[in-house]
């Protein structure tokens, strides 16, 4: 043996590439099986194991139509959200892998006749379906892409045409579903039902409204009401006006009786005073003749004498007489009827006749007005039927307009969505892939990976595993002892002395398994060599 001096009690613990290499070394077998065995079973799969095709396609959800909330008014209530928002992106992935839909993608597709161990046992359709549908969503992929309206959807299959056919089928399905999902069933049937029904009771009202119409007053009672309420204003005026002429009337025949009993029937109408003429000439011929007389006599007689004194005394009695009717004049009276008796009697006459008249002229009024009233009332009654049937046609119209208008929007509504004018459209439609996804040279790569992985690995951990000590430095680190030498063991020691790779635990030396030097260590009381 050589003895190797060193310079220090103790070498240095690093580990080196020869280190690394010696692991390498001690343990090629190991690593050259399972090298050999991993890389035999990459080969053994990339021959046997067909090839993978995936097949993509992506659904984006959107906002472009809403349904309308199902009001009783005119006008449905939209309520609109600008966004979609992340539980609804996540409740159509969960759609879009909910057993339903799956299960009628492996029905449509024939996935479930696809099964290798359904020819060794007995036929059951029902667990061959849903062993596809497991099948299925195993191998799809459904995730919503962050900060997107978008969903992904992925599938992986040996056959390409098959890849892209079921994520056709899918889209189809999902729309579908998701149609039926958002749909209010029935919608369409119950606005049909209701406009019926609001149809026929429109039509009953209109029917009533007619024959009401037939009746008298029946045809715009409101209008004819309102021409009677003028025309019965119209006479309770006239009424009023004629009693109240009647008042005055009445009145003025008082008034006019007593000016006709104060009035004379006849009043002097010339008063004319004048002598009498011819007395006033007889008179005097007849003084002239006496005087005359007396002027004879007395050519003849003395004044003295009886017969001239007779003459003067009838002389003097005619001039009495002559002055006394000077003093008495003739008077001459004219009269004629009173025209104020005549005007108060035929203003009297008048007023009697019109106070007739005007109580015959409020008598016929106030049968009028009684007419008119009694007209009016009626007419109001009627104005009142007349406005419920028109309230009952015009709600039937309002409702039967209303309910046609919800049913043609639930059948605008089915018909959008018969024809899948959704809130989900298919952004990227599935093709045939052309290139595997998965070829047996990738596989192979990576079973060469995975060998040269796994084989080290083992190496190193059957390397920590082993309780042997192989180095100088490991001697040092375990027995924290000098270190004199170490000496290269090879296997053609293994005959001499203590070279069998045990370990030995005397003294604290230590020969190691294959390759494993020879150390030779001072011990506390001296030095020994091994």
């Amino acid at each position: 043996m050589i003895e190797q001096p060193t310079t220090n009690a103790t070498t240095s613990s690093t580990i080196s590439v020869k280190d690394i290499l010696g692991i390498g070394f001690r343990h090629k077998r190991m690593i050259i099986m399972c090298f050999s065995a991993i890389v035999l079973g990459a080969v053994l799969v990339a021959v046997f194991l067909p090839a993978s095709y995936k097949a993509h396609t992506k659904l984006l959800l959107k906002r472009e139509r809403v349904d309308p909330v199902i009001t009783p008014g005119q006008e449905a209530s939209v309520v609109m959200q600008s966004e979609v928002s992340e539980e609804e992106l996540n409740s159509e992935v969960e759609l879009l892998e909910s057993d339903d839909v799956l299960r009628q993608v492996v029905v449509k597709c024939g996935l479930q006749s696809h099964n290798t161990w359904r020819w060794f046992r007995k036929a059951d359709p029902e667990a061959d379906i849903a062993k596809a549908t497991a099948q299925l969503r195993a191998s799809l992929t459904v995730e919503a892409l962050v900060k997107t309206d978008l969903i992904s959807v992925t599938y992986s299959s040996d056959d390409p045409q098959k890849a892209a056919d079921v994520l056709k089928n899918l889209n189809d399905i999902y729309i579908r579903q998701n149609a039926e999902v958002h749909r209010t069933h029935g919608q369409y049937k119950f606005f049909d039902q209701e406009a019926e029904r609001y149809k026929a009771e429109l039509k009953e009202a209109e029917q009533q409204l007619k024959q009401f119409a037939t009746q008298r007053g029946g045809v715009a009672p409101q209008v004819e009401r309102d021409n009677t309420l003028a025309r019965l204003a119209e006479f309770t005026a006239t009424l009023e006006q004629t009693r109240t002429e009647m008042a005055a009337t009445e009145q003025k025949i008082h008034t006019l009786e007593k000016q006709a009993d104060k009035l004379p029937v006849r009043i002097t109408t010339q008063l004319r005073e004048s002598d009498d003429a011819q007395l006033q000439q007889s008179l005097k011929a007849t003084l002239m003749t006496l005087e005359l007389k007396r002027t004879e006599l007395l050519t003849k007689y003395q004044p003295t004498y009886p017969l001239v004194q007779e003459v003067e005394t009838q002389i003097a009695d005619t001039r009495a007489a002559i002055a006394s009717e000077a003093t008495k004049p003739v008077r001459e009276q004219t009269t004629d009827e009173n025209p104020s008796y005549q005007y108060v009697s035929t203003e009297l006459l008048k007023a009697r006749a019109d106070f007739s008249a005007e109580q015959a002229r409020a008598a016929a009024t106030q049968t009028i007005v009684a007419m008119y009233r009694a007209d009016a009332e009626q007419l109001e009654q009627k104005g009142l039927v007349h406005q419920d049937l028109l309230r009952a046609q015009k709600a039937g119209e309002d409702n039967f307009l209303l309910y046609q208008k919800k049913r043609e929007e639930a059948r605008m509504a089915d018909a959008l969505d018969e024809s899948r004018i959704l809130n989900v459209a298919v952004v990227e439609q599935p093709f045939v892939p052309a290139v595997p996804v998965s070829s047996p040279w990738s596989v192979i790569g990576f079973g060469l990976i995975i060998a040269i992985i796994a084989s080290t690995s083992a190496a190193l951990a059957a390397d920590y595993l082993d309780p042997s000590l192989r180095t100088p430095s490991e001697v040092v680190d375990e027995l924290n002892i000098p270190l004199l030498a170490a000496v290269p063991y090879h296997r053609s020691m293994n005959s001499h002395g203590n070279g069998n790779g045990s370990k030995h635990n005397g003294n604290g030396s230590h020969s190691g398994p294959s390759d494993s030097p020879v150390v030779i260590t001072e011990v506390a009381t001296g030095k020994q060599r091994l």
